[in-house]
Order: structure tokens, then sequence, then C-alpha cells
């Protein structure tokens, strides 16, 4: 007796469900021609490059945002900077003006009576008499420049300055019977410094922009 080979069975054939059969699944390549290795090649070359430059473009994009963020938390720096150096002008501003408006009255004490009855000339035309009280060291030198002044601007009633022992330098009290006027040189300090203080906390960080907007 003849032994014949026996071909080994290797489950290639696939049935379905129903008993039919199925194409086998197909067999992975082993081995390729030139042509097709160096298109794998190809390929493998340019998702290796697409994927270089994804990560490329994501790592510059991530820079970008970096440098953006920077560059706000460097302006709100800056601003804060402008802001306390606006702040600080100003108050430089203001001492240096104290300091030129105290050699200012101590050297014309009365000089802000003088101006006074000049912006009160309206007011007091029609009144006889005016009362100044000025410190007891001006009294004399008071009563000379607004006689003088009086004269100039047709104020025909009488202006009298008296002493008084509370008032500070360059300080007055204007009394006219209908109205009174009064100026005290530290006061009208506080005040302004006020003003300004109050400015400044208004203005806050949005003075004008630090830097101009570009011209299109």
């Amino acid at each position: 007796m003849t032994d014949i080979p026996h071909k080994r069975f290797t489950f290639d054939t696939v049935f379905d469900g129903r008993g039919g059969m199925t194409e086998p699944p197909p067999r992975p390549k082993r081995s390729f021609t030139p042509e097709e290795v160096e298109a794998a090649k190809t390929e493998a070359y340019a998702l290796g490059e697409r994927s270089a430059l994804a990560r490329a473009e994501q790592h510059a994009a991530n820079a970008l945002g970096g440098i953006a963020g920077a560059v706000r938390e460097a302006f709100t720096t800056l601003a804060a900077v402008a802001h306390e150096h606006r702040s600080g002008s100003a108050l430089l501003a203001l001492a240096a003006a104290r300091k030129i408006a105290d050699a200012a009255l101590e050297r014309f004490p009365e000089a802000p009576a003088n101006a006074a009855l000049v912006a009160l000339a309206r007011e007091v035309e029609a009144q006889p008499r005016v009362t100044v009280r000025v410190s007891a060291d001006l009294v004399e030198r008071t009563q000379q420049t607004l006689d003088e002044t009086a004269q100039a601007i047709g104020f025909p009633g009488q202006i009298v300055a008296r002493a008084d022992g509370d008032m500070p330098p360059a300080a007055f009290t204007f009394d006219w019977g209908d109205g009174r006027a009064a100026f005290d040189p530290d006061e009208a300090t506080r005040r302004v410094a006020e003003a300004l203080e109050a400015a400044i906390a208004a203005e806050g960080l949005h003075a004008e922009p630090l830097l101009p907007a570009s011209e299109s």
C-alpha cells in the first residue's frame, strides 16, 4: 500500500452562521519589491515630517502664548509703575508749588487781600465800608495797599484794616455787611492736596495709554 502524504489543514476556510463559506482573510505580505519599499519609505518620511511639523507648530503656539502672557504682565506692571510715577510727579509739583507760594506770601503777605478786593469790586462797590482782618503785623501794610487799590478800581467806600491775633500770615477776612470772604493759605493748600489725591485715586491705572496707537 502506497502512503499518500496528508496535506496539513491550515484553517483557511471560514464558514458563516448559515453554513456558507466566507472569503479567507488576506495573508500578510512577506516580500516587497524595491519600488514598494521605496514608496513605504517615502510615506514614512512624509508622516514623520508632518508629525515633526505639528509638534513644532504646537511648540511655537505655546511659546507665543507664553510671550503674550509675559507682555500682558509686563504692561500691567508698567502701567502700575507709570501711575506711581505720575502720582509722584504730581505730588512733587504740589510740594514745589507750595514752596514757591510760601516764598511769595512771605515777601508779599498783603497780596491775597489785595487780589480779593479786586475780585470783589462788583460785590462791594455799593457798600460804604469794608472791614478787613489780618494778622497784627500786617495791618499798616495791608491798609496802605488796599487804599491804593480801592482808589484804582473806583471804590468810593472806606476800607478799614484791623488786627486779628488768631490770623496766620497772609490770611484775611473781608466783611462788608451783606457778605463775607476769607482766605487761609494753610487751608487752601490742604484743599488743593485733597483734590489732587482724589484725582489721582480716580484716575487709577486708566490714564492715557503708555504707547500711542500705531497709525494705519
